[in-house]
């Protein structure tokens, strides 16, 4: 009798796992890496202070007490974030649909210029309308002012980074031109290099008595988890960020790549326009000409990279840059450590950060590479060696 071999047993493929435990599984390794780039930007850090001459755990203490320590600190550090996040935001969602947006400063320049000069108008609108039509009008500028970029590569190729680089320095001079011409506007002070004050009814109102803090805060929160659903729950988002992975797979799914880019560029101006909206508006009460020394667009930048360019990475790596600059006074105060440190830890973070990500991309592929040739070679049958009396193979 003819024996039959047993059926092969398959196991059917079990349903991939949803909700929040699979989001966590998802992100907790992107998440560690980073708190561990952190926290060897922090070490080296500690040793350049070390060498220095320097105590580097008095320098730490002192560094978060002046961003941590108490009310005030606490609203400074939250002060100085908002801006890096807007602008963060601003950077990253250009990057995700693989545009790099360098000219987020001139964005925020022409941002809070605009809300400047309609904050110092007289409209006769209460600030709940005011205040709405100011930051408006603002990210319109700052839209358009990215979005012209986003244009020409659309449509010529012109490469983002040339363009918005220049953009930067004509943002620059427009706005040098308007708060200079006090005969062409009128509510600008050229002795100052300023707008006029912003009417009551179009500051952004303050959140804790005896601070600075202010509703911009309240306003990169929002923006920050508007983004976030747009990126992950629209179909604009998948679009965006289908162009921004591959233009080809997104021309083979239909989704216009010139669309898409130039829509996105617009939605990154906006964005940075709100940044300086929420300066002149909120902190200053007023825009001032010149703030492009404050550097906050570039810094925006390393704060779209550092938070790996999702919405909660950025809101976390404009706090951690937040308390950075808030904390560097105190810590030269205090441990007598120049606070040109800051600006140390900031590159060292970018650095590492950066080599994280690319250990991440990096070592899958050679466990993966190491993988496929460890099949290979047990593929191959090595023939055992023949002795001297053998017999040869059978022809």
């Amino acid at each position: 009798m003819t024996t039959l071999p047993s059926p092969i047993e398959v196991t059917p493929p079990q349903p991939e796992a949803t909700g929040l435990a699979a989001r966590l599984r998802t992100t907790a390794p992107t998440v560690l890496s980073s708190l561990g780039a952190v926290a060897v930007a922090l070490l080296l850090g500690a040793l350049i202070i070390a060498l220095s001459g320097d105590n580097a755990v008095a320098a730490y203490r002192a560094l978060f007490a002046g961003a941590f320590g108490g009310v005030k600190p606490l609203a400074e550090t939250l002060v100085a974030a908002t801006p890096l996040i807007l602008g963060g935001l601003a950077f990253a969602v250009a990057f995700r649909a693989g545009m790099f947006n360098i000219g987020i400063e001139g964005q925020m320049v022409l941002g809070g210029l605009t809300a400047g000069l309609i904050g110092a108008v007289d409209l006769g609108l209460p600030a709940i309308a005011h205040v709405p039509v100011a930051l408006a009008a603002a990210a319109l500028a700052g839209g358009l002012w990215a979005g012209l970029a986003g244009m020409l590569k659309a449509t010529t190729g012109a490469h983002e980074v040339i363009t918005t680089i220049m953009l930067n320095y004509l943002a620059y001079r427009i706005s040098t031109y308007l708060i200079g011409n006090e005969d062409l506007l009128g509510i600008v002070r050229p002795d100052l290099q300023a707008t006029d004050p912003a009417q009551p009814e179009a500051r952004l109102p303050n959140l804790v008595d005896g601070t600075r803090l202010h509703a911009g805060l309240l306003l990169a929160m929002l923006a920050a988890g508007v983004l976030w659903y747009a990126l992950f729950r629209t179909v604009w988002g998948y679009r965006l960020r289908t162009v921004g992975l591959s233009r080809g797979a997104a021309a083979y799914a239909g989704i216009s790549w010139g669309r898409t880019i130039a829509l996105a560029m617009l939605v990154s101006g906006a964005l940075g326009g709100l940044g300086g909206a929420s300066e002149a508006l909120g902190l200053q009460g007023r825009f001032y000409s010149g703030n492009e020394a404050s550097g906050y667009g570039f810094t925006a930048i390393a704060v779209g990279l550092v938070g790996r360019n999702h919405p909660l990475g950025v809101v976390l790596a404009g706090l951690l840059f937040g308390a950075l600059s808030s904390g560097a006074t105190q810590m030269q105060n205090t441990a007598g450590t120049s606070k040109d440190l800051v600006e140390v830890l900031i590159a060292l973070v970018i650095l590492s950060v950066a080599a994280f990500a690319a250990a991440d991309r990096f070592l899958p592929r050679r466990r993966a590479a190491g993988s496929r040739a460890g099949t290979r070679a047990a593929d191959v049958e090595i023939e055992p060696e023949r002795g001297a009396g053998a017999a040869p193979p059978a022809i």
